[in-house]
Order: C-alpha cells, then structure tokens, then sequence
C-alpha cells in the first residue's frame, strides 16, 4: 500500500508544484540501550534529509491535523521555497526526545500508537491526500 499511495502521490507531485515525493526506510539500531539507540536514529535520519528540511515528526502526543490542514501546511512549506519536507516515523522506541525537540510540528495520527507499518501507510496517503487537495482533484470529499 505504501509503494501505491506513493507512486499515486509522486505522479501528481509536479501539477501541484512539488519536485518529488518519496519514502525511505532507514534501519533500526541495534544497541542494547534505548536511549543510544533513539540518539543513532536520529542521527541516521538526519543524515539522509538535505539541509533546511521541515522535519514533521509523528508522536502520538502531537497535533492533530485534518486533511486539509495538512495539505496547507504542504502548501505553505512549497510557497515559502522549503527545500524538503520529511514526516518522520519513529523506530520501535520512539523518537529520540532531542531530535521531536528541533521538529517543525509533531503531528498525530490520533491518540492511539500505531504500528510502524500502519503510520507509513498513514502518512503515504496523507500525502497523497494532500496533493490532490491541492490538485482539487475529487479523490478528498468533504
């Protein structure tokens, strides 16, 4: 589901002004403390995201956000010149606390933790969502 909603998304990307869209998956530290491990993936996801990326970190504790909420805050970042937008899942341990600290937002699905695979299917649609709000195409009924 994530490679369709993705596909979907990065096919429509450009009418809406977006350069691409992607999804990458980085691997789970294997340390045996928490903290270290939250801390190296962290870093490995910092390493992957150009500078001046908008970092959206997804915690059950964030903000909720409609569809359309969302697709302007997508709308704001592409007008304002942001070179990346990167909603980030956290790994099995949750995000490092430091690195949710210097996120742009910290969005949720809902109050409810869901598994990793299930946020990555979430957040695929919603960025699909997104573009074809931005599109009008009819895919979002209100």
């Amino acid at each position: 589901m994530v490679a369709r909603y993705m596909q979907r998304a990065a096919a429509a990307a450009r009418s809406v002004g977006l350069t691409g869209v992607e999804m990458r998956e980085c691997e789970e530290s294997k340390d045996r403390n928490v903290a270290t491990r939250k801390v190296q993936e962290a870093a490995t996801v910092l390493s992957l995201l150009p500078k001046g990326t908008v970092i959206l970190a997804l915690d059950e504790r964030g903000q909720n956000m409609t569809s359309p909420g969302f697709s302007d805050l997508v709308a704001k970042m592409r007008d304002s010149g942001t070179p990346a937008l990167a909603m980030v899942v956290g790994g099995p341990d949750g995000l490092d606390p430091g690195f949710a600290a210097q996120a742009h937002a910290r969005l949720a699905f809902g109050a409810m933790t869901w598994p990793h695979q299930l946020a990555r299917i979430m957040a695929a649609e919603q960025i699909f969502r997104a573009i074809t709000i931005l599109s009008g195409h009819p895919y979002h009924r209100v």
